[in-house]
């Protein structure tokens, strides 16, 4: 999406940064192994295909994504902050995204003309450095990134009514995430935020968790420890990350 374009989260736990060029790098590296293309169902890519993937996912309307990085510290802290060092390779631990699409009822007599302007939400993460897994850090960055969406949802609605040549943005029905049955400390993290399991384990072996749009509200309150709104800069000489 092209709303985080210029956009960090920073709390005293995680920092997010939007995915650009320069993070595809290390992006890959961490794609190459095949545990992680197992957790996320994803296919290898080759490097030149990761940096289109990079630029499609800018580019989309209907995927919002920030690259997951370590804190900031107290003196990093301000209104704003430049690309480079905070989000260095050495600083980048893993990746959160939110896919929205449109919303199907499962009720076969559930005709779609009886639920018009509603869409889903799928959120993902990925811690990708097993020394940061187990640390509370996936945690800190899905509640920021959920915190995120909140403050932002008729942004992030108009964005995705504009792309798909709609005259009134959908409302989110809801927020899901899809988890390998297996991964059981993932499926606590959500949990732990509300979301809840939804159904029986799937065809592909995994667990589907809602959060239904209605509880988003409770991170109007439930604000992060030291959540902050930052922008991000890039000098006269980085071109999205060069």
């Amino acid at each position: 999406m092209r709303l985080n374009e210029s956009a960090a989260v920073s709390t005293t736990k995680a920092l997010l940064v939007p995915y650009d060029r320069r993070h595809v790098l290390t992006y890959h590296a961490w794609m190459e192994d095949p545990a992680i293309q197992e957790a996320t169902a994803s296919e290898r890519l080759t490097l030149d295909e990761e940096y289109e993937n990079q630029e499609s996912w800018r580019a989309s309307h209907d995927k919002l994504t920030f690259i997951i990085c370590q804190p900031l510290s107290q003196r990093e802290h301000g209104t704003s902050i430049c690309a480079g060092e905070p989000d260095a390779p050495e600083n980048m631990v893993g990746d959160v995204n939110l896919f929205l699409y449109p919303y199907e009822p499962e009720d076969e007599d559930h005709l779609p003309s009886e639920t018009p302007g509603f869409c889903v939400g799928e959120v993902d993460i990925m811690i990708a450095d097993q020394q940061h897994r187990g640390k509370g850090l996936g945690r800190a960055a899905v509640q920021a990134f959920l915190q995120y969406i909140h403050g932002h949802l008729g942004e992030i609605m108009q964005e995705y009514a504009e792309d798909k040549d709609l005259r009134t943005p959908p409302e989110l029905k809801l927020l899901m995430a899809k988890i390998n049955q297996g991964n059981a400390k993932s499926i606590a993290l959500f949990k732990s935020l509300g979301f809840a399991q939804e159904g029986e384990v799937n065809y592909f072996g995994e667990v589907k968790l809602v959060l239904p749009n209605g509880i988003l509200v409770r991170f109007a309150a439930d604000v992060p420890e030291g959540y902050l709104e930052l922008v991000y800069s890039r000098d006269s000489n980085q071109d999205d990350g060069q």
